[in-house]
């Protein structure tokens, strides 16, 4: 099950008998995803949700808390929409309703953010105005490099309020509007998990850190292997690199070189990819890394310093852009 899904199907689930914490979820859930209609002279309630569950726990929410019945209409899904809609719908006694939840002021006209009563509540009622707009217009996305827990906002009032309940809770939320659309999203990962933990959706969660946590061993092992990687064509490339500055050096002195040094210098002249140590266990008797190297930097320089008394070029001239870039 996507997680969009997992999280919406354990919200609907989850069991809440705090009055004012029902009542919390109920308007957050009629703000998201519903509207008031005026049907012949008559104010109705309509949401709209995706999950049959989550329909469901609105009826039952708004017969048990306030009291009035609502219908359930399957809206068969169509275009680029899959899978069906389900709508709750409020017929008789809808003003009563949007009254009590919020959806209308005192003086009856349209609140276009979250009632104050609300706004200005306890934590849990906080926790419970997130489950509320997540059933109605949430989505949870795989954790990594872009994953996000967003709410999709009827306006930018709702959006400023549900910022609030999560400063509430101590999290950090930020509202935005893309192509016209408000949103309010959250993006660290931290944050989301504790968000989820608040919310109530435990088992969830479980999932998303184990996903989280292979994406984050693997990018991990990714990065390490392209360190490597890059370690070790550097290393090649500065061995290709010294092979012909060695070659150089071996011409510049001829017969003039010292044995011991002429030997270090044949074998990186054999060996042109090998690196030091790989040098030193190849030389009878072997040596150690920095021997080899030392010998090699003799030799390099007592070329480079005869090449400058005989007005040649030395052994830095031989070593090309192709060599390095290779």
């Amino acid at each position: 099950m996507a997680l969009t899904a997992s999280v919406k199907d354990e919200l609907a689930r989850l069991d809440i008998k705090k009055s004012s914490e029902r009542k919390a979820e109920v308007s957050s859930t009629l703000r998201f995803a519903g509207g008031l209609h005026i049907i012949s002279g008559r104010i109705v309630i309509e949401a709209e949700l995706d999950l049959a569950a989550s329909a469901r726990r609105l009826r039952q929410n708004i017969a048990e808390v306030y009291g009035h019945q609502a219908e359930i209409i399957v809206v068969s899904g169509g275009g680029l929409r899959r899978g069906n809609r389900y709508v709750v719908r409020v017929v008789r006694e809808g003003e009563a309703l949007a009254r009590q939840t919020g959806l209308l002021d005192g003086r009856g006209r349209p609140v276009r953010g979250l009632p104050s009563v609300i706004v200005n509540g306890s934590a849990a009622d906080a926790e419970a105005v997130w489950r509320g707009a997540f059933l109605a217009h949430g989505s949870l996305t795989e954790p990594g490099r872009s994953s996000a827990l967003e709410i999709t906002c009827p306006g930018p009032e709702a959006a400023l309020a549900l910022v609030g309940a999560a400063r509430r809770l101590g999290l950090v939320a930020k509202a935005r509007e893309v192509r016209g659309v408000d949103r309010v999203v959250i993006r660290d990962g931290d944050s989301i998990a504790a968000l989820l933990t608040r919310m109530g959706a435990h088992e969830t969660l479980l999932t998303w850190e184990e996903r989280r946590m292979r994406k984050e061993v693997r990018a991990t092992a990714n990065r390490l292997a392209n360190f490597d990687d890059a370690n070790l064509r550097r290393s090649a490339q500065a061995a290709v690199a010294a092979g012909a500055r060695v070659e150089r050096a071996l011409e510049i002195l001829g017969d003039d070189v010292p044995e011991h040094l002429s030997y270090a210098g044949s074998l990186r002249v054999a060996h042109k990819q090998a690196s030091l140590d790989e040098l030193g266990r190849l030389a009878e008797p072997q040596m150690t890394k920095d021997a080899i190297a030392g010998r090699i930097r003799r030799l390099l320089a007592m070329a480079d310093k005869r090449a400058v008394e005989l007005g040649i070029p030395g052994t830095e001239d031989v070593v090309t852009a192709d060599m390095l870039d290779n």
